[in-house]
């Protein structure tokens, strides 16, 4: 598959568009507190971030398309070692279209916000560098 970028709109899958869109309105408490404290309005860095956007076969949670950047949000169903399995081939899938993606879970986020906010910003720093 071609790597992502503005040619092929960062792969987006207009298939998916109806269930991202309930997605966004349905959000988790952690990826609620994550867009509203950090993301959202260019809050980080500058940067603009997507939330539930269609890539490929997937749903993103939240997606940087400037730094191919994507945020993925673990919750306790991801503890399973099924969803573990289906979460691996899924970042797979997306890096090897170029995207960089970072996994939090849900009681980092809501708990020790301000540790992810610090690895969220050395992580987009070496990225630019």
């Amino acid at each position: 598959m071609r790597k992502a970028g503005k040619y092929n709109n960062y792969h987006y899958n207009p298939k998916l568009k109806d269930k991202a869109r309930y997605l966004r309105k349905h959000m988790t408490k952690a990826e609620i507190y994550l867009w509203k404290l950090v993301l959202c309005d260019k809050q980080m860095l500058g940067y603009r971030f997507n939330r539930q956007r269609p890539v490929m076969n997937f749903i993103v949670d939240f997606i940087c398309k400037e730094l191919l950047l994507i945020i993925e949000v673990d919750g306790y169903t991801h503890l399973f070692e099924n969803i573990v399995h289906k979460n691996d081939k899924r970042q797979n899938k997306l890096e090897s279209v170029d995207f960089k993606v970072l996994r939090y879970k849900d009681e980092d986020i809501l708990h020790n916000i301000h540790s992810v906010i610090t690895d969220i910003k050395n992580i987009i720093k070496e990225m630019v560098k």
